[in-house]
C-alpha cells in the first residue's frame, strides 16, 4: 500500500471520528449505559471501507475526545474498540473469500458481537475500577449495549448497502492502484 492511500485512508478515518464524536449529541441513556448508535454506524463504516485497524483507531480517537469533551463516559472505550475492531475484521479476513452481502453481514455481525457481549463484559472492569461502580455486574452492560448497537447496525445496514451502490468510498481502493 502507498503513501497516499494510507493519507486517505488516514484521512477518510478523522472525518469518520469527527462524525461519531458529533453524533454522540445524539445519544438516550438506557440501563446505566449511554447508548450512542452513530458510533456504531461509524464502527461499521471503518471497518469496511478501512479495515480493522483504522476502525480500532478511529473509535478510540472518538471516545477519547467524547470523554474530554464530557459526552461520552469511559465504557465508550471498550464498547466501540472492540466493535469496530471485530467488525473489520469479520468483514476483512474472516470473510475474505465470501461474497458481497455475506462480508456486510459478518461487519454488521462483527459490530453486534463485538460491542454487546465483548466490549459489554469488557466494560465490568472499568466500571468497577475506574468508574467506582460497585453494583456492576460482569454481563450488566450486554443488554444495554446490544440496544445501542442494533439501532445503528441497523442503520448502518442501510446506509453501507446505500454507499456500496453509489461507491462513494471507492477512492480509496482506487489510491492502492496509484
Amino acid at each position: 500500500m502507498n503513501s497516499r492511500s494510507n493519507i486517505r485512508k488516514l484521512t477518510a478515518a478523522a472525518v469518520l471520528t469527527a462524525l461519531a464524536t458529533a453524533g454522540s449529541l445524539f445519544s438516550f441513556p438506557f440501563l446505566g449505559a449511554k447508548c450512542s448508535p452513530v458510533q456504531h454506524l461509524v464502527n461499521i463504516i471503518a471497518g469496511v471501507y478501512l479495515g480493522p485497524w483504522y476502525a480500532l483507531g478511529s473509535a478510540f480517537c472518538a471516545s477519547l475526545i467524547r470523554n474530554i469533551l464530557g459526552l461520552g463516559s469511559p465504557l465508550a472505550f471498550p464498547g466501540s474498540m472492540a466493535g469496530a475492531f471485530l467488525s473489520g475484521v469479520m468483514y476483512h479476513m474472516i470473510l475474505k473469500n465470501k461474497g458481497q452481502g455475506a462480508r456486510l453481514t459478518g461487519a454488521y455481525l462483527g459490530e453486534l458481537t463485538g460491542t454487546s457481549l465483548i466490549g459489554g463484559m469488557l466494560s465490568y472492569p472499568v466500571a468497577l475500577f475506574v468508574m467506582k461502580n460497585q453494583a456492576a455486574t460482569l454481563f450488566g452492560f450486554v443488554f444495554p449495549f446490544f440496544v445501542s448497537t442494533l439501532v445503528g447496525t441497523v442503520s448502518a445496514a442501510i446506509i453501507v448497502t446505500a454507499m456500496k451502490k453509489a461507491r462513494i468510498f471507492d477512492f480509496l481502493d482506487e489510491a492502492k492502484n496509484l
